[in-house]
Formats: structure tokens, C-alpha cells, sequence
């Protein structure tokens, strides 16, 4: 398997692959495939851990890819403004991910669910009591908002985190939350009552921003009923004066 990730903030991985190889992906990934490569929807795991995958975020159904009559070339894509990272997951390493961060990955890479051991990370952690976990031997490709920021955490070493702005790391690597110290800082700081804590050792993943803060930026220039809302300047004077 060979692949190239193009793109800048709306990235694509394409994969090239040869007969005889096998990926799987996230139901409605794909942006585009030779016409060489079969593709067929299916159960991977059982009903269990179909019902799994769907309380993660991702669908009980994955579509798995194949090649059949020479190489093939099949392309995804993510559901939102944002980059694509592969991870090398070999055996007897675990990688959790946020729950949707899941793109596309080889077919000895196994895909299940795990759930936040800490009650206080999972409510108040920002990545949920759900988590993804990457096992196996082999590529895996996530994909988040944003860009990806990768940090190497030595044993205990912490990091803090803004809330929902962490993507995964290994399973090593101890989540927990803390809060904001200061009453001041903690309500008009612009970072909310707490922070994520991740303690090594174990790779972890940072992204730039999160899909919530992104919808959250974009609220005030969605449109709303009762006439136009977010347009400024010269066209919304424009667009003002025709819905009048």
C-alpha cells in the first residue's frame, strides 16, 4: 500500500493499492476510486461491536475496499474543514482517538470501543465517555479539524489541554481534567472551568481547533428565520434591501 495526503485544510488521502489488499472505512468516506476497485458494506466484528462503533460516533456498517485486475486507486476525504494523519499502530500498541476521528485504515487494524476510565474527564473532558481504540498491526488514518499539533510525553510528564481540543494518543497516556485556578481567569478567561490533563509516557494529538468552537465562530453568519443574519457591508445592504 502506498498513499499521498494532498490538500491543505480539506485534505484527502488517496491510497494506492494492490491486488490481493484489503481497506476499510468509514461509511460515505470515499471521494473517488479507480474503476478497478470493488467496494462492499459490511459488519466487520459482529453485531456487538457494530452497535459499538455506532454509540462511537461512526456507522455499524464499514466499507471495506479491494482491488481487483492490477493496482487501484481509491480516495476519502473527512466530514468537516481539517487534515488527515496516518498512525503506524504494531502489536501491543493501543492508539484511543476521539469517537469520529476514524477515516480509513488497513485490514488488520482493528477498530473498537473504549469508555474514559476517569468519570471526570469523560463529562467534563470534552472528548466524551466514548473513545475509539486503534489496535492491531498496521496504518490507520484519523482524521480532525484543524491542524494536528504531536507531542512525545515523557513519563509523567503533563500537559493541559483546552477542553475538546484533544484528539488521541496511546494507551499509556493518562486523561484526567483540572480546574481553572482563579475565580477571574475561570469565568472571563475565555477557557472555560477546566482543563484536560494528559500525563505520560505516550504519544498524544492536539488539534487546532475543534469542530464545536468552529460551529460555535460560524453561528452568527448562519441565516436565520425571519430574514438574513452575519452579512456586512455593501452586500448586506444588498441583501437587506431585496428582502424588504
Amino acid at each position: 500500500m502506498e498513499y499521498k495526503i494532498s490538500g491543505d485544510n480539506l485534505q484527502l488521502v488517496t491510497i494506492e493499492m494492490e491486488p490481493g489488499e484489503k481497506m476499510f472505512a468509514e461509511a460515505g468516506s470515499m471521494v473517488y476510486m479507480s474503476a478497478n476497485i470493488n467496494m462492499e458494506a459490511k459488519m466487520r466484528g459482529g453485531f456487538l461491536k457494530g452497535v459499538g462503533r455506532k454509540f462511537a460516533g461512526e456507522t455499524m456498517f464499514l466499507t471495506e475496499f479491494t482491488s481487483a485486475g492490477g493496482k487501484g486507486l481509491v480516495s476519502f476525504g473527512g466530514n468537516a474543514p481539517g487534515t488527515i494523519k496516518p498512525i503506524e499502530i504494531s502489536e501491543g500498541r493501543e492508539f484511543l482517538v476521539q469517537k469520529d476521528a476514524f477515516l480509513v485504515a488497513e485490514d488488520k487494524v482493528d477498530l473498537s470501543v473504549a469508555f474514559q476510565k476517569r468519570l471526570g474527564a469523560a463529562f467534563f473532558g470534552g472528548e466524551g465517555f466514548i473513545l475509539e481504540r486503534l489496535s492491531g498491526k498496521g496504518t490507520v488514518f484519523i482524521h480532525a479539524c484543524g491542524d494536528f499539533v504531536e507531542f512525545d510525553l515523557k513519563p509523567d510528564q503533563v500537559m493541559k489541554v483546552d477542553t475538546g481540543s484533544v484528539v488521541g494518543g496511546d494507551g499509556t497516556v493518562t486523561y484526567d481534567i483540572q480546574r481553572v485556578k482563579g475565580i477571574k481567569t475561570m469565568f472571563f478567561g475565555g477557557e472555560g472551568i477546566f482543563l484536560t490533563t494528559l500525563k505520560g509516557p505516550g504519544k498524544i494529538l492536539i488539534q487546532s481547533m475543534n469542530l464545536g468552537n468552529l460551529a460555535t465562530a460560524l453561528t452568527p453568519f448562519m441565516p436565520h428565520s425571519g430574514g438574513t443574519s452575519g452579512s456586512g457591508g455593501i452586500a448586506g445592504a444588498m441583501i437587506g434591501g431585496l428582502t424588504r
